[in-house]
């Protein structure tokens, strides 16, 4: 991570002051390095001179980005004791710690401590960083996740893909394809750590069962498909080679904001134009749009699966069984449920379902935008229920402010996509 200096602004500011929040500093995640932040940060490092964010402060603040620590055992320590100190919770110890007898802990042992707070936060912008940092706390707080890196984007950041559940049938849900859609992305990360404190303490899930849930399915969740796009919109783009092809890009194309309006990967291509189902018919459509090069979005790349970031998505789909699929995308809170005249079997009445539970109009894709879509390469492959659900309404992207909203809103359908496989 870079330093930051007092008038700074931007995304890091925010998880800066997401930390002290945490740490115990009441601050607004403003993204603004101003007086209050500075007190904040002087308050915390002890420093009454330091107002600055070095690698030093850096390391020291991670820890209530990830949402744990790790504590080395001394004569005397209990977890009641641990948690008290650390403003923990016994049960999170213990889970967090399966492998450790809370009655006799041994001197000179390391135990992990997760912290007391949820750990995916609803009031900062989200980048591949922060993204990989819950993950990797969801991993620590509950070791019977598991993580899998199914490719690297273009930049060469991580495909991370997280499971939950030991179950025979398998789902798949993923998230922000599009890079400016990226509100997308906190949707899965909150219902994982949900579901995963849910399975821990026994308690129901949206009125389900979690362990009939954990036992009965395997859920893959890729909360962040397009992170080179993300970080680029929201600021976190350090490669200036690279932000400055997309910038070039998006001058061939100045109706477009930049970067906000920004949905593709970062060469150009629109990940959700790359698969082989009708892929000539959207590059008629997207060309007579005027989308004949690479593009801040709508462009349909030279051919179906050039874009590494679509190319892992199709292959861990074929290296899977997946009995239903949810693509997560924003705008007009619809559900998009069919492809051409492919209708598997039980996928308007799941469709109506997770459109009850919602309040999400239940609709067919528009026909501009009907081909080449994962959800329609899936339908038209494995002829099994897959939805593109569409969250929110505005301008993308999306603010913060409206994902309490958005999360109500498709809490059900999160948990009703597995339950009504049944």
């Amino acid at each position: 991570m870079k330093a930051l200096y007092p008038g700074d602004e931007g995304v890091l500011v925010q998880y800066v002051q997401l930390a002290l929040k945490r740490a115990g500093y009441p601050l607004e995640t403003d993204g603004i390095f101003g007086e209050m932040t500075c007190a904040a940060l002087r308050a915390f490092s002890g420093n009454e001179g330091a107002c600055e964010v070095t690698e030093t402060q850096w390391r020291r603040l991670l820890p209530y980005l990830k949402g744990y620590t790790v504590h080395e055992v001394q004569a005397g320590d209990t977890f009641w004791k641990l948690a008290s100190e650390y403003r923990s919770a016994i049960w999170r110890l213990m889970v967090a710690n399966p492998t450790v007898n809370p009655l006799n802990l041994q001197v000179g042992a390391m135990i992990v401590v997760p912290f007391d707070f949820a750990l995916v936060p609803e009031d900062v912008a989200y980048t591949s960083y922060l993204t990989e940092y819950i993950l990797e706390g969801l991993l620590v707080r509950y070791p019977f996740l598991k993580l899998r890196q199914i490719g690297t984007s273009v930049m060469g950041r991580d495909l991370s893909v997280l499971t939950v559940g030991e179950g025979k049938r398998q789902v798949f849900y993923n998230a922000a394809f599009h890079a400016n859609e990226w509100i997308t992305t906190p949707v899965l990360l909150k219902f994982a750590e949900e579901y995963a404190a849910s399975y821990a303490t026994g308690q129901n899930l949206y009125g389900v069962r979690p362990s009939w849930l954990y036992y009965g399915f395997t859920l893959s969740l890729m909360p962040l498909v397009n992170p080179d796009g993300v970080d680029l919109v929201n600021g976190l783009l350090e490669d200036e080679g690279y932000y400055e092809r997309a910038r070039r890009i998006a001058e061939s194309y100045p109706q477009i904001p930049f970067p906000s309006g920004w949905k593709a990967n970062i060469e150009g291509v629109d990940l959700n134009l790359q698969f082989p189902a009708g892929w000539e018919n959207a590059k008629e459509i997207k060309y007579a749009q005027g989308f004949t090069s690479p593009a801040p979005r709508d462009y349909v790349g030279a051919a179906p699966l050039t874009a590494p970031e679509s190319l892992a998505v199709y292959e861990y789909t074929k290296q899977n069984d997946f009995q239903l699929i949810l693509a997560y995308h924003t705008q007009g809170e619809v559900i998009y449920w069919k492809y051409l005249d492919y209708e598997p079997e039980g996928s308007y009445r799941i469709a109506q379902y997770l459109g009850d539970v919602s309040g999400y109009a239940v609709e067919v894709t528009p026909g501009a935008s009907g081909y080449a879509g994962y959800k329609d390469w899936f339908i038209q492959d494995y002829n099994r229920p897959g939805y593109t659900v569409e969250v929110g309404r505005g301008v993308n992207p999306l603010p913060m402010e409206q994902f309490p909203q958005i999360y109500q809103a498709n809490e059900g359908i999160l948990t009703g996509a597995m339950t009504q496989l049944v």
